[in-house]
């Protein structure tokens, strides 16, 4: 059984660390645990790895965020995986900070790399793994918020945050999508 995890941020330094590429942490942090290293490869950086006799997939597209789709749609393709068997791991503001949701489907929310996905896979119908990063920001200052650096605070939390999301994605592989949503979605 294959699956295919979606980390999803933007590539470039000035992007490091910052909340809007949470997903490509979660990425990072599965393939660490997992003795697995990130090759440069079409759309996308690509890891691999097993797990319990399932064959893991993780993709950082390089497309940016916005672009998201094109990456998940050629990988899905290349590695003949299912949308069942695909996990995108995604930002959220409207959800607080450090909190995370697991869902089977639903809409991009006004988020660009899910609006991507959501126009070039043709479905809404895809499991996501929204990691909160609140939403403390001034009125027309959202972009610059998502872009920046974790705060003092946040910072002191965000390891074992992202800790917790990476087992997230492995119990999606390893238990499903339904366990997982209960274990996971507190």
């Amino acid at each position: 059984m294959k699956f295919l995890l979606v980390g999803l941020g933007n590539i470039g330094d000035e992007y490091l660390q910052t909340r809007h590429n949470v997903g490509f942490e979660i990425a990072d942090e599965l393939c660490k645990k997992n003795k697995a290293t990130f090759k440069d490869d079409r759309y996308a950086f690509h890891a691999e790895f097993n797990l319990r006799g399932k064959k893991v997939h993780v993709i950082k597209p390089t497309t940016f965020m916005n672009l998201s789709g094109k990456a998940m749609r050629y990988w899905m393709q290349k590695l003949d995986i299912s949308i069942d068997n695909t996990l995108v791991l995604v930002d959220d503001l409207a959800i607080e900070f450090g909190t995370l949701r697991l869902r089977g489907k639903g809409s991009d929310a006004g988020h660009n790399g899910l609006k991507n996905i959501n126009e070039l896979v043709c479905t809404q119908n895809y499991s996501r793994l929204r990691f909160g990063i609140g939403n403390n920001f001034s009125k027309g200052k959202q972009i610059n918020f998502v872009l920046s650096k974790w705060n003092l605070e946040e910072e002191k939390n965000v390891s074992a945050l992202v800790s917790k999301a990476a087992l997230a994605a492995e119990s999606f592989v390893l238990r499903g999508l339904a366990l997982t949503m209960t274990e996971f979605n507190k």
